[in-house]
């Protein structure tokens, strides 16, 4: 799992002053909870940039003041204009104790249905996780192998590993082989086809 190491700086000026103040020096201000303290500090949009503007899911290495946490991204407010960065908020993993996380899904082997003409379609990028720091994975992975023309595969047909719970619905579907146009106003017409022959 990829970590991305963020160097921050202390915060005494609490609240909205003190997070104003941050802004205006372009920094963004963030806190971190989750252990025995609660750590306000700042830092700069470069330090982020890859933790936030990803599809992927990634652990943080923050540094603070000498001390270093390893935490996962729980919470990122932006500007409602202009997309800045105004707030983050951090969770610090600790062993044995279970965190909720929503990770990527990714697809495994090739569908039957979409080498016959039909396509992909993706309803579901991630998935609502509950594990330990120690079982966390980075992606949990659909096996899309068998799936024929009209077939959907559906939360409750992955197998997330030991030691990690999938709280998302398990009848929701992640991804459906759609039957384009063409290829049903082909079926349609081959089935009447057939259907008119066996009158006959």
């Amino acid at each position: 799992m990829q970590v991305i190491a963020i160097k921050g700086q202390p915060r005494t000026d609490l609240g909205k002053r003190g997070a104003n103040a941050a802004r205006k020096q372009g920094m963004i201000p963030c806190v971190m909870y989750g252990g025995k303290e609660v750590v306000h500090f700042m830092t700069s949009p470069s330090e982020v940039r890859h933790l936030i503007y990803t599809p992927d899911f990634k652990l943080a290495e923050v540094e603070v003041d000498g001390k270093t946490f390893k935490c996962i991204l729980k919470d990122k407010q932006f500007h409602p204009v202009n997309d800045e960065i105004r707030h983050l908020d951090f969770l610090i993993l600790q062993d044995k104790h279970p965190v909720k996380v929503e990770i990527p899904i990714r697809f495994r082997g090739s569908s039957p249905g979409v080498k016959l003409g039909g396509k992909l379609q993706q309803n579901l990028r991630t998935v609502k996780i509950k594990t330990t720091p120690e079982n966390l994975v980075d992606e949990l992975t659909a096996d899309i192998s068998t799936l024929e023309l009209g077939q959907s595969i559906r939360i409750r047909d992955m197998k997330p590993g030991e030691g990690i719970e999938i709280l998302s619905a398990p009848g929701t579907p992640i991804a459906t082989i759609e039957i384009p146009r063409a290829l049903r106003s082909a079926q349609q017409a081959a089935a009447a086809a057939a259907a008119g022959g066996k009158k006959k």
